[in-house]
């Protein structure tokens, strides 16, 4: 899998540019598309800390001095939700799809479905350091592709370095 990674990163980095939203305008992106119930969970919040906390990659991103500030949402089975669960890869079937953000990193996650990790990958977007991690830049052009949005996204190649 890093061979791959390294792979896709190799051939695609040099023609992606910073292009991610802010924490806030994720998360009012998917509460606005999707309908949620935020969870009072502490111990879920303390779940989104861990993950940013226990990754490098997230950790460099917490503005010193600044509290992390998560949020966790279950998305309900109505609606625009409804898509989400008929979609669910089989190892999710009959799990229900939580998501959480925090707001200070721009950290998310997503717990029974890869749809809705996709999207919100695709509308984030990678960050400058972001992208230059072998692993996110290679999510990122995966995700492109599922999507059909990978030419729409690289930036035109320089001829005069080639």
């Amino acid at each position: 899998m890093v061979k791959a990674w390294k792979a896709a990163y190799s051939k695609h980095r040099a023609r992606l540019k910073p292009n991610n939203r802010s924490a806030s305008e994720i998360m009012t992106y998917v509460t606005q598309k999707y309908p949620l119930e935020e969870l009072p969970h502490e111990e879920l919040k303390e779940f989104v800390r861990y993950n940013i906390l226990n990754n490098e990659c997230y950790e460099r991103k917490i503005p010193v001095g600044r509290p992390l500030i998560p949020h966790v949402f279950h998305v309900e089975h109505t609606g625009s939700g409804n898509d989400l669960y008929e979609n669910q890869d089989d190892e999710f079937k009959g799990y229900e799809i939580l998501v959480g953000f925090e707001l200070e990193t721009g950290y998310f996650l997503v717990e029974g479905s890869n749809q809705l990790w996709d999207e919100i990958f695709l509308f984030r977007g990678l960050d400058e350091y972001d992208i230059d991690n072998a692993y996110l830049v290679s999510e990122y052009i995966d995700c492109l592709k599922k999507a059909g949005q990978l030419d729409s996204v690289l930036t035109p190649v320089d001829k005069a370095t080639i």
